[in-house]
């Protein structure tokens, strides 16, 4: 990563929303607001090829996010997605076809569209993270036989921040313990989660899909 701001382009179909979100990045010294449309079409003209990151609504009516953010990853590698939706379909990111599935995060309309949260998974999913919605998040449990139940409960917590986009510093403040140690816990996921080193792959990646992949709804 250069010094240069994060490009950012946003797909939003309503205008108030498209309005806010683009009033939230436009202050940010490290982000660049090139583009803020509302229909597929638009952004098919004016992000491909010209952001680092499209911010992408779900569901627009002349197509959806989802489709409109595979085929910029294809065409363009070197842009990243972000996800936004109303409702709950961040499960979405595990069904990505496999030579797209890095370079994606997901957060919530309704429940993480906060400044901070939005630049910082921003600047995160520019980076190479995968970040989940920490709200979300926090409303899952491990599922019974899955390898992410398998984890202590310090290893669940450092997992579920790393999904959340948090460098091993930022997991470390939070948490109150050392990188090394931070560091240490990461292995021992990886190794639990059976993620083998791959230069092909990013395994802060895989880990973050395979927590989404192995947790369901707090039970009531």
């Amino acid at each position: 990563m250069t010094n240069s701001p994060v490009r950012v382009g946003i797909l939003e179909d309503q205008p108030l929303f498209r309005e806010m979100l683009a009033g939230m990045l436009a202050d940010a010294a490290d982000i660049e607001v090139v583009c803020a449309v509302g229909t597929v079409a638009e952004a098919n003209r004016v992000i491909a090829g010209h952001v680092d990151v499209a911010v992408l609504d779900v569901d627009v009516p002349d197509g959806n996010g989802v489709s409109l953010g595979i085929r910029l990853r294809r065409a363009h590698p070197e842009t990243t997605i972000l996800l936004l939706s109303a409702h709950n379909v961040m499960s979405l990111l595990v069904d990505l076809p496999d030579d797209v599935r890095e370079g994606w995060s997901y957060l919530s309309k309704t429940s993480s569209t906060s400044t901070r949260t939005l630049i910082d998974a921003i600047l995160a999913t520019a980076a190479g993270s995968t970040v989940l919605d920490p709200a979300l998040l926090a409303a899952t449990e491990p599922r019974t036989g899955t390898a992410v139940a398998t984890l202590t409960d310090r290893q669940y917590q450092v997992l579920r921040l790393l999904a959340e986009g948090l460098s091993n510093p930022g997991i470390g403040d939070r948490l109150g313990i050392t990188e090394k140690s931070v560091q240490n816990h990461i292995n021992a996921i990886y190794g639990a989660l059976g993620i083998e080193p791959d230069p092909t792959y990013n395994p802060r990646v895989r880990a973050a899909l395979t927590l989404l992949e192995d947790t369901g709804p707090i039970a009531a």
